[in-house]
């Protein structure tokens, strides 16, 4: 996939158009959303992933739109693992609803920045080092046992080291001054808890990258194909979370879910890394071509029916129990 400089420069620009208009008329006016915009901005960054996918199928042709899409579906999907979490560091700082929509979008572009930085890396990494793929495939499939065997969310957020350092650190006011991040108090610089949410949100969605990021490069190697899907899954984050916020306590199955598709992945990485290897005590350094490589259809088929089913099966048994708990 030769992407031009030129087009580089574009796609990012236009991208970060789009998020420079949503910050600054959320900075302008804090509010809660109506369910009406919610969905309105929703269906709109939807469908501008979905045609971006359809311009890569374009010019690059359908292999390249599949893994483009299969690593959006995959990140997109995370990503409503992560609004849990998000949900409770609201509910921790108790964060007034009016303010959320800035938290969260602060936080995002925060991510955005981290998470390319972090693509980078992994790029250089992949292309230097053809076992880096054992290193991310052992981990997904790691990251899947771990999470099918957690269970449920925990009920409490956990502060973690930068965000506890940041608040032993710096002296912080303890109420809300809209969607400031420092004030000017009897002469003294302070933050606001405003500064300290964004803060978690941002640290928080780097460590859930510990996972996605190998995740999408199991799918493609190209890094603009997973700049621009973690992108895509990012801007539809903030409405998705004031949407389905009351939804995710439906999705039961959700872990279940995700831990599927991490281990498919995982294996997926796995396989792949046996057709590149070069490691001197695996096959005498030689590819193993007799293993199956998993092509990208393949692959989403495989995300769409882990998603469709978990999505199915999870809106099933909280029904089921609705209906068993109303007949007791």
């Amino acid at each position: 996939m030769n992407v031009p400089t030129w087009g580089w420069i574009v796609t990012i620009a236009v991208l970060t158009v789009f998020l420079l208009v949503d910050v600054f008329v959320i900075a302008r006016r804090p509010h809660v959303p109506s369910m009406a915009e919610v969905t309105r901005h929703l269906i709109f960054f939807i469908s501008l992933a979905i045609l971006f996918g359809l311009y890569v199928w374009y010019e690059w042709g359908g292999r390249y739109a599949g893994e483009f899409y299969a690593g959006w579906l995959t990140e997109y999907s995370l990503s409503v693992d992560n609004l849990f979490v998000f949900l409770l560091i609201m509910q921790n700082f108790r964060v007034p609803a009016r303010l959320q929509q800035s938290a969260l979008m602060t936080g995002i572009v925060i991510a955005i920045i981290l998470r390319g930085i972090f693509i980078a890396v992994g790029a250089a990494a992949i292309n230097a080092f053809a076992w880096v793929f054992y290193i991310f495939g052992a981990f997904l499939i790691y990251t899947a046992v771990k999470l099918a065997k957690g269970g449920d969310e925990e009920d409490e957020f956990e502060e973690n080291r930068i965000l506890k350092w940041v608040e032993g650190r710096f002296p912080a006011t303890t109420e809300f001054h809209g969607t400031s991040l420092m004030i000017v108090e009897n002469g003294k610089r302070l933050i606001t808890p405003m500064f300290i949410v964004i803060i978690a949100l941002g640290t928080t969605d780097v460590l859930f990258a510990l996972d996605s990021i190998p995740a999408i490069f199991g799918l493609t190697k190209e890094p603009f194909l997973v700049l621009t899907a973690n992108i895509f899954a990012l801007m539809g984050l903030r409405q998705l979370y004031f949407l389905i916020g009351g939804l995710l306590k439906r999705l039961v199955y959700l872990s279940i879910g995700l831990a599927v598709l991490l281990g498919f992945i995982g294996v997926k990485l796995m396989l792949h890394a046996l057709h590149e290897n070069n490691l001197p005590f695996i096959n005498g350094g030689q590819p193993v071509h007799s293993v199956p490589d998993i092509p990208i259809s393949v692959s989403l088929g495989a995300i769409i029916l882990i998603l469709g089913v978990t999505t199915v099966a999870s809106l099933w048994k909280t029904k089921h129990d609705a209906r068993a708990s109303t007949t007791d």
